[in-house]
């Protein structure tokens, strides 16, 4: 599972810089920091998620989903929101 999420990962991660190249555009460096935090706490949710229903523990697997997913999720949307300010303003 895990090497299909990396390659998943990868492959986004190389169809965002070639857009990004194609269109003539750049992210500033709290841009790419900032979404790279919320991936990096997505992917620790999804295992420390999976890691908890196995190991049957829903109510821990719930609260992951809340105290670090949630956060996650927060952190891509603000990335994603001052990307497509920035560039809406130029």
């Amino acid at each position: 599972m895990w090497f299909i999420i990396g390659i998943l990962v990868g492959a986004l991660v190389l169809g965002l810089v070639w857009l990004m190249k194609r269109n003539n555009f750049s992210l500033a460096w709290y841009e790419w920091l900032i979404g790279a935090i919320g991936a990096l706490m997505l992917l620790f949710t999804v295992q420390n998620y999976f890691g908890s229903l196995a190991e049957v523990e829903p109510k821990a697997a719930s609260m992951f989903l809340l105290v670090v997913g949630l956060p996650g999720l927060v952190l891509l949307a603000l990335a994603w929101q001052l990307a497509a300010r920035r560039v809406k303003k130029a």
